[in-house]
């Protein structure tokens, strides 16, 4: 029985996915989260959870962030990212972070569960539409690399990193977090080692780096 993870803020969009999957997979599992924290709570809770759906833009993931953060602590887990972000130029860097595919937010119940099916499956899946354009593009180095560097942090680590990216202090860190500013400090030094970085104005462009202009109206 596969297990799913539909992961956006949106609950009429939840409800829609939700119809897909079930349409796709008759037996399977279903859990939900409306932000990120709660999306690696339940996949910490479920490591072996088939597939995430993945919103780009949620409560704790912007542009790429959140799909970066799944995959460097999750590895194992398929991802299908859905997002209304759909130049090709956007679905060419989700692949290079490592999902499994790209689903537009425009798509059909029929696009969505082909998807699934395909992805579940061992596949990959991206818009028809899209794909030749995608495969048109060169993989970006610098992604690929980021990805790489990223995939390095721990969880607390990554968290620490998306709050010095909001330009808080330690002090400030230690309090989000309910933790001791002494171990800010440890996480920091080692983002720092990690990611290659030297300081906190490194470590906020690199993550910054993840981010995506509006979608074309």
């Amino acid at each position: 029985m596969p297990t799913f993870l539909i992961a956006d803020d949106h609950p009429l969009f939840r409800t829609a996915l939700r119809q897909a999957v079930t349409e796709s997979v008759a037996d399977g599992r279903i859990h939900e989260a409306t932000d990120l924290p709660s999306a690696l709570a339940a996949l910490a809770a479920d490591p072996d959870t088939d597939l995430v759906l993945l919103d780009l833009n949620m409560p704790g993931s912007q542009g790429l962030s959140g799909l970066a953060a799944l995959r460097g602590q999750h590895p194992g887990v398929a991802v299908l990212v859905v997002s209304a972000h759909d130049e090709a130029r956007t679905v060419r860097r989700v692949l290079d972070h490592g999902a499994a595919g790209f689903i537009a937010k425009s798509a059909s119940p029929a696009q969505i569960s082909d998807a699934v099916r395909s992805v579940l499956a061992g596949g990959t899946w991206l818009p028809p539409v899209l794909a030749q354009a995608v495969a048109a593009l060169p993989a970006d180095p610098a992604d690929a690399d980021l990805a790489a560097r990223l995939a390095r942090l721990t969880e607390q680590q990554y968290r620490v990193l998306t709050l010095l990216g909001e330009g808080l202090l330690n002090k400030q860190i230690a309090d989000r977090l309910s933790i001791q500013e002494r171990t800010v400090k440890a996480h920091v030094t080692a983002i720092f080692e990690k990611l290659g970085v030297r300081n906190r104005t490194q470590a906020s462009v690199l993550l910054n780096s993840l981010a995506l202009s509006e979608p074309a109206l």
